[in-house]
């Protein structure tokens, strides 16, 4: 029985000087981009590694989305029509404003904000509370714009997925929105005609 000759692995002096050469370029990487954030932010305290967590973490869904549409064999429709895409934008609407500012929605953004106040109509003010990570999602999940995309993208993908389902969600959120239009008119008008009788 012939036993081969172990493998020498490289000489201890290359790896650690490749080690330091390693370290010291991570090191001056992670300097820079302290310095980018620190002139960025100013004397404000700005949660860009979060930001980069929430963007990458949206760039993962769209990937996952494309990924199971080619998998299930699922196609993009040519194009949207207009009622559709008016039920989107509704639907996108009130979904986003539901979970940034309802009240029954508070437990989804407690870890994330702090309770501040009523802001009428069933919604509430809350601030954002926490630092990096934390701070990132309690902007994201506490601001009807900034979940507006995500909305529209879960809406949008559920047209491709399951359209016939996401027919019936955006109708009833389109629905949910009018009638929040309507209440809050008829509330203006009641108010409008009490101060004219005074």
């Amino acid at each position: 029985m012939v036993l081969a000759a172990p493998v020498r692995p490289w000489p201890a002096a290359v790896v650690v000087v490749a080690e330091d050469e390693e370290t010291r370029t991570v090191n001056r990487v992670r300097d820079a981009l302290k310095r980018i954030g620190d002139v960025y932010a100013g004397d404000e305290q700005r949660p860009l590694r979060g930001y980069l967590v929430a963007m990458g973490t949206y760039g993962g869904l769209l990937s996952g989305l494309f990924g199971l549409g080619k998998a299930t064999g699922a196609r993009l429709p040519e194009r949207f029509e207009l009622g559709d895409t008016i039920l989107l934008a509704l639907a996108t609407h009130k979904a986003s404003r539901l979970l940034a500012m309802d009240a029954i929605a508070s437990p989804l953004r407690a870890p994330f904000t702090r309770y501040e106040g009523p802001a009428g109509e069933a919604e509430v003010v809350e601030s954002v509370r926490g630092d990096g990570l934390q701070h990132a999602a309690g902007e994201l999940i506490s601001c009807p714009f900034c979940l507006g995309l995500w909305t529209a993208t879960g809406l949008t993908a559920g047209m491709v997925f399951a359209p016939r389902l996401t027919r019936v969600v955006t109708t009833m959120l389109t629905s949910v929105a009018v009638s929040d239009t309507l209440h809050i008119g008829y509330d203006g008008a009641k108010q409008l005609l009490h101060q004219v009788g005074e």
